[in-house]
């Protein structure tokens, strides 16, 4: 039954995921048209959402090509160390609320993540690191200069944002500890840090005003908002991919399926850490009237508030898509190094110093 129950969710959040490209990519492409003032697809299914469908098709069947310079094994194995990771961190997203349910006598509580690891966070950073030997490799293996550059930017990017990405993180899981715990997995449980966020920052008539970190820890939000626009190799983050400067960056020799492999991971790892910046700042699933409907009812509901927060999200990276140019490579690394780390490192010290106090006090007293 355990068994059942892991297989069955592990198909249930790669549904979700997949689904959930096949709707941002179709998504994206409107949105732009609109602010551009253009129509964007409209002839292939109703409003062109299925034209998504048919460039994956198209994709499919397409001839993949491979160049005599290549390092073949490398080069084949790079899509999947992109597809592979993005797929994995959907596994650890708490969709929904906890829906108690009996199966065979026994109460269970199904949580709808089919990894409800107590070390969460350090299984998303391990995977997203991960992610980064893939445009490495790929840009390598290639045999030629533009897919190499682009795989060296996305490396150097990836090194530079990541810390400031992590120790955001951190903060968040500092604060989180002040929270009333809900369950014994641990401030690093993904689903134990949105459980938290479910309490009230006040009392009595003000209970109803949910206890989001996005409050107390807006600079580390906005830090990790721009780590993850970088992690995620985005607009204006783009320099691995750069078409102006080397034609398409570390996947230019690739066609075909492997193309559509790292395509489809820079989308799923675009929902995943929108998903992730809603739990850790903006309540995840959290929502109102949970209590009060209850059951499966109240897990559909908390399913819906979660879609709505990561669309909210999404739109944001859409959004500066649009409106932002691309950045030059040194003022990327300058705003990483030289500002989104210390600030990090100093918005750390400042959470460390006030959960400190929060728990045991001041030390003169």
């Amino acid at each position: 039954m355990e068994l059942l129950l892991v297989i069955a969710r592990v198909l249930l959040s790669f549904t979700i995921g997949l689904g959930v490209v096949v709707l941002l990519v179709w998504g994206e492409r409107k949105v732009v048209a609109d602010m551009q003032s253009r129509l964007g697809p409209m002839r292939t299914g109703p409003y062109g959402i299925l034209q998504t469908v048919a460039d994956g098709l198209k994709l499919l069947f397409k001839e993949q090509v491979t160049p005599s310079r290549v390092e073949r094994f490398v080069f084949e194995l790079a899509p999947f160390l992109s597809a592979v990771p993005a797929l994995l961190l959907v596994l650890v997203i708490p969709f929904a609320r906890p829906l108690e349910v009996t199966i065979g006598g026994e109460a269970r509580t199904l949580q709808f993540a089919a990894l409800d690891l107590n070390i969460g966070l350090l299984f998303i950073l391990a995977m997203s690191s991960i992610a980064v030997y893939a445009v490495v490799l790929a840009g390598w293996s290639s045999g030629s200069k533009y897919p190499l550059i682009g795989g060296v930017r996305g490396s150097a990017q990836a090194i530079s944002y990541e810390a400031a990405m992590g120790l955001a993180m951190v903060a968040v899981v500092m604060w989180s500890t002040t929270l009333p715990a809900v369950s014994d997995l641990g401030a690093l449980s993904l689903s134990e840090i949105v459980l938290r966020q479910q309490t009230s920052f006040f009392g009595g008539a003000l209970s109803w005003i949910p206890a989001w970190n996005v409050v107390p820890q807006f600079p580390a939000f906005v830090i990790f908002m721009v780590a993850i626009f970088a992690e995620t190799n985005r607009a204006p983050f783009d320099m691995v991919e750069a078409e102006q400067e080397i034609v398409a960056g570390f996947h230019t020799e690739y066609s075909g399926m492997r193309f559509a492999m790292f395509f489809l991971a820079e989308y799923m790892n675009m929902f995943t850490m929108s998903a992730l910046a809603v739990s850790l700042f903006l309540g995840g699933w959290g929502g109102p009237f949970l209590d009060q409907v209850g059951g499966l009812t109240a897990t559909l509901l908390s399913f819906v508030y979660l879609l709505i927060k990561v669309a909210a999200v999404l739109f944001l990276f859409v959004w500066v898509r649009a409106s932002f140019p691309r950045f030059r490579y040194d003022q990327l690394m300058n705003l990483g190094w030289k500002r989104l780390i210390p600030t990090a490192l100093v918005w750390l010290i400042l959470s460390t110093i006030v959960v400190s106090y929060r728990q045991f006090g001041a030390p003169w007293s």
